[in-house]
């Protein structure tokens, strides 16, 4: 079905800053809402419920899955994850636009569902960078900065099956780059036929 919003899917690995450029967008672009997904991880720092995830039991996941209420889910780090379908709808059907942070798993499965979801992919400018990055956050033991950095590598060589890819060396510089995607795509035919129905209908344009 098409809905007037468009939804962008950014995904990157741990450490790329994909975090930190979903959330600068948001407080620049009003017509952007997040996608926020339901884990079976604990909160981390100052994350709440329903703000950065919905954090649910492993038997309240498997009733979801089950309920077949995910558009996708997946393991990551040993944890679990899902996109809630009727979240997306919801919005999308209501004009706004929506982003939503996820594994490259995740995205690829929603590109299936949402044929016209807009694929984003965050690179870091090098190896060095992703490692002294994640241990600047200041999150993870040294074991779990190394299992990151396997993963990361497994999610890199996905980033071809992405339809925009964004190196993240200067922060301004990605936003500026991510801005420009959101931009770009709100002014694509399909979209703007999608989100201005009635103009298009006004003008007799099928």
């Amino acid at each position: 079905m098409d809905y007037p919003g468009n939804l962008f899917v950014v995904a990157a690995p741990s450490g790329a800053g994909k975090s930190s450029l979903v959330n600068a967008l948001l407080e620049l672009d009003s017509h952007v809402q997040p996608s926020i997904s339901h884990t079976t991880r604990a909160p981390r720092g100052q994350e709440k419920h329903g703000r950065e995830y919905f954090f649910v039991s492993e038997p309240e996941f498997d009733a979801m899955v089950q309920a077949d209420a995910f558009v996708e889910w997946a393991v990551v780090h040993n944890h679990r994850y899902g996109t809630s379908k009727k979240i997306i709808e919801e919005r999308m059907a209501q004009g706004s636009d929506v982003i939503l942070e996820i594994d490259f798993q995740g995205a690829l499965q929603i590109k299936h569902i949402f044929f016209n979801a807009v694929s984003i992919f965050i690179l870091p400018p090098s190896w060095d960078e992703l490692r002294s990055r994640l241990e600047r956050r200041g999150e993870d033991s040294a074991e779990i900065i190394e299992v990151r950095l396997k993963n990361a590598a497994t999610e890199v060589a996905q980033v071809h099956q992405f339809d925009f890819v964004i190196i993240n060396e200067l922060f301004d510089r990605a936003l500026f780059d991510l801005k420009a995607i959101v931009h770009a795509q709100r002014l694509k035919f399909s979209a703007q036929r999608r989100a201005r129905a009635e103009t298009f209908k006004a003008l007799h344009i099928s």
